[in-house]
């Protein structure tokens, strides 16, 4: 529940009452400034409060929009101001200052100073207080200062459809070509639906969740109407996971649980459907284990690409360059924008590319189209920052670098090395790890199972190290990340592939799956400004450095049938730790209060 203290009498015809109660809000009327000030100090701790004028004029909207995101501790639009929990120490102050400089004065007479919501926004930013001010667009707030603009605002009001702002408000600002032209159009209107009948985003997000799950298992089947049932429930798991997000948007249904939802879902859905795949065409006996875990891979080296190049500039300072300035001009002009995001192929093109060829095609060849398309979009994109990083003069924070550092995904192996190096050139870091992994991707795929390749692991162990010895603050620094994962996941990949038993690439499947989520997990808690996850958990399971030494080391002792074994028994033991610290930590989390967040992420 949450309390409204309206100042000041309303004034005749106006709805601002019943549009407070329609937004969950409680509302008390304060006569004048003293008796506000004791309203606010009788609600209880735990709950919002808003302080709103009595002679308000607006859209419904607008008030949802400044009194009910939970994103924000304090919030305002002209004519009310609002603070959840975190942020009421501050309002009280800024209520009590109001009261103390004489502002006493019946509400409902004094039309000579400001509103009294408007007089404590005021005082909140005069204090250094994070106020947010939601853009209104074509809505309307005021406090008129008299009958004739009362007049006029009600009319501007009459002429803005709030409804239809509302809906398109609820689509992101900035999307792929698929879901702008052939989704978006209508999920809103589910959304709608969704949020007219209580449904929660979270509730959507589990249900896109299951329909890909569903999708998987018609793909397993490996019989035609299977992979054509696979494909059309495969773009309905899509719709409803655009719709997740335009109904938080719609109803501002915002929490740290359901970021963390919609983000490790969709990794989820489309790994598991890769698995569907290679166990459809297994029953048409076609192996196409080996393409499934290379497209895994190639998405997660990807992703992380984008992850670490955005931490590592999202603050950095002075960071223009030519590249950046040719991209803005680029986006000036209107075919470009869309061919570019097309060309990075996001979530919205791939899975529609997905579905469309399950269901006219076979597993190998969407695995080799997937490969193709993925490939491009990762050259262009890296190609396009390595640009950027190359001809940008920036500093980068320390914040940066520990989150570069957490990425990293560092283990007690190279942790123990890290104590001996004592000199490292300085901006070096990318071209150690960029030795080191190819060093061990490489001897793995060339030599398989054999002592070369445990001797160039053993090798990427001290490189790795030095990668990470200085802070990773140079210009290419954020490459380490992606280095390191290539490395670990590329191995795992040549080493199945070359173990040539049935069951072993699968078993690797379900490795490089496990530790991938610890990797997107970590970026995610990094993105949520919780930090990496817990350091004696990055040690249990080994770190980067510590797995790939591991399976080279297993893939020479054991025979294939064992190493498989091997391989099935670490996917677990890994999953079942990272699923149950993650799951701990994100429900404690949003169990405690954690600020909502809502993370557009990767365009749909």
């Amino acid at each position: 529940m949450s309390t409204a203290i309206l100042t000041g009498q309303p004034v005749p015809g106006s709805s601002i009452e019943g549009d407070l109660r329609s937004l969950g809000f409680e509302v008390r009327i304060a006569a004048d400034v003293p008796e506000a000030e004791t309203l606010l100090a009788q609600v209880p701790a735990d709950r919002r409060v808003a302080v709103v004028d009595a002679a308000f004029v607006g859209h419904l909207h607008a008030l949802r929009l400044g009194l009910t995101d939970p994103r924000f501790p304090l919030a305002a639009v002209p004519g009310a101001v609002t603070a959840q929990p975190a942020g009421r120490q501050a309002l009280t102050r800024a209520m009590a200052r109001e009261h103390s400089d004489g502002g006493g004065a019946s509400l409902a007479v004094d039309h000579h100073v400001a509103g009294l919501a408007d007089r404590i926004a005021a005082a909140l930013d005069a204090d250094g207080a994070a106020v947010h001010r939601p853009d209104l667009g074509s809505l309307v707030a005021a406090v008129p200062a008299d009958p004739q603009a009362r007049n006029e605002a009600r009319q501007a009001v009459a002429v803005v459809d709030d409804e239809a702002v509302r809906l398109k408000s609820a689509v992101k600002a900035r999307d792929g070509f698929f879901t702008t032209f052939f989704i978006s159009p209508y999920s809103r209107y589910l959304a709608r639906w969704c949020a007219r009948r209580g449904l929660t985003p979270n509730q959507v997000t589990t249900a896109s969740l299951v329909t890909a799950l569903i999708a998987a298992g018609c793909a397993a089947t490996g019989t035609r109407g299977g992979f054509v049932a696979a494909g059309v429930l495969l773009i309905a798991s899509f719709v409803l996971d655009c719709t997740d997000g335009q109904l938080a948007r719609y109803s501002l249904q915002y929490s740290t649980l359901g970021a963390w939802l919609d983000a490790t879902f969709d990794r989820a859905k489309e790994y598991a459907y890769y698995a569907g795949l290679a166990l459809g065409a297994a029953r048409g006996g076609d192996d196409v284990w080996a393409l499934a875990l290379g497209a895994m891979v190639l998405q997660t080296c990807r992703h992380v690409v984008d992850f670490s190049f955005n931490e590592a500039n999202h603050d950095a300072t002075a960071n223009t360059s030519p590249t950046a300035a040719l991209s803005d001009r680029l986006d000036s002009v209107g075919w470009t924008v869309w061919l570019r995001r097309m060309i990075v192929l996001p979530i919205g093109e791939r899975w529609a590319m997905i579905a469309v060829l399950t269901a006219a095609t076979t597993p190998r060849i969407t695995f080799y189209a997937l490969l193709a398309g993925c490939a491009l979009a990762a050259s262009y994109t890296t190609a396009g920052r390595l640009l950027r990083s190359v001809t940008r003069r920036a500093t980068r924070t320390d914040r940066a670098a520990q989150a570069l550092a957490d990425l990293a995904d560092t283990g007690p192996l190279a942790e123990l090395c890290g104590r001996f190096l004592r000199r490292v050139p300085r901006h070096s870091a990318a071209y150690l790890a960029l030795i080191g992994g190819a060093l061990v991707t490489g001897s793995a795929a060339l030599w398989g199972a054999g002592w070369q390749t445990v001797v160039c692991a053993a090798l990427y162990v001290p490189l790795s190290a030095a990668a990470v010895a200085r802070p990773l603050k140079g210009p290419l620094d954020w490459l380490v990340p992606p280095f390191f994962r290539a490395a670990e996941y590329g191995t795992v990949l040549a080493l199945a592939a070359h173990a040539e038993v049935n069951g072993v690439l699968p078993a690797a499947f379900g490795l490089v799956a496990a530790v991938a989520y610890h990797h997107y997990d970590t970026v995610y808690r990094i993105r949520g400004g919780a930090g990496a996850p817990p350091a004696r958990l990055v040690r249990a399971i080994g770190g980067q450095e510590g797995r790939t030494l591991l399976v080279a080391v297993l893939a020479a002792l054991l025979t294939a049938v064992q190493f498989k074994v091997a391989l099935t028994v670490l996917a677990v033991f890994v999953a079942v730790l990272v699923l149950t610290e993650s799951i701990r930590f994100w429900v404690r989390a949003h169990r405690g209060g954690a600020p909502a967040v809502h993370d557009e992420g990767e365009p749909a």
